[in-house]
């Protein structure tokens, strides 16, 4: 029989390759849930209400672990953007979202109440005035990207002035 010291040795190299194939495993599991994959995206609609039709953009991740939802809202008619954040609570193949918005990070402008199902977020966004919800908007937005960053917007590419040939 071997000392304790030597069993331990003589165990070190059979338990190994054991071990490293669990972390290559590990490596190539996915940090996301096909929830979060499915629903995390940039969305574009309109919103209607009392002061007519808005164009807005959602930039949208869940986690749904967590049960929380973050966002970027951009009203495409003013071009002014609001920070996000609430709640996602999962339902089959989407879930229902409460989300509160800030302008400059600390002024609370508008609370989405909407529910994800697909590729649509269908709800109300309601704006914010003195901590109270005012005017309505129904949104319907549509799935248009998987894609989580903002596209930049396409400006004209300045092109070199030519080079005057030389005789």
């Amino acid at each position: 029989m071997l000392p304790r010291g030597l069993r331990a040795r003589a165990v070190l190299p059979l338990a190994l390759p054991t071990v490293l194939a669990s972390c290559a495993l590990g490596a190539y599991l996915s940090p996301q849930t096909a929830l979060e994959r499915r629903v995390n995206g940039l969305y574009e609609g309109i919103g209607v209400g009392g002061t007519g039709r808005v164009p807005y953009r959602l930039t949208l991740t869940i986690q749904q672990r967590e049960g929380r939802a973050t966002a970027v809202l951009v009203n495409d008619e003013s071009r002014k953007a609001y920070a996000g954040s609430g709640t996602f609570q999962a339902t089959g193949d989407g879930g229902a979202l409460e989300l509160k918005f800030f302008e400059n990070g600390d002024q609370h402008r508008a609370n989405l109440h909407a529910t994800v199902i697909g590729t649509k977020v269908s709800g109300t966004l309601r704006t914010v005035l003195l901590g109270r919800e005012l005017l309505g908007y129904v949104v319907e937005l549509n799935k248009v990207s998987d894609s989580t960053t903002v596209p930049a917007t396409t400006a004209p590419v300045p092109q070199p002035a030519p080079t005057p040939a030389v005789p």
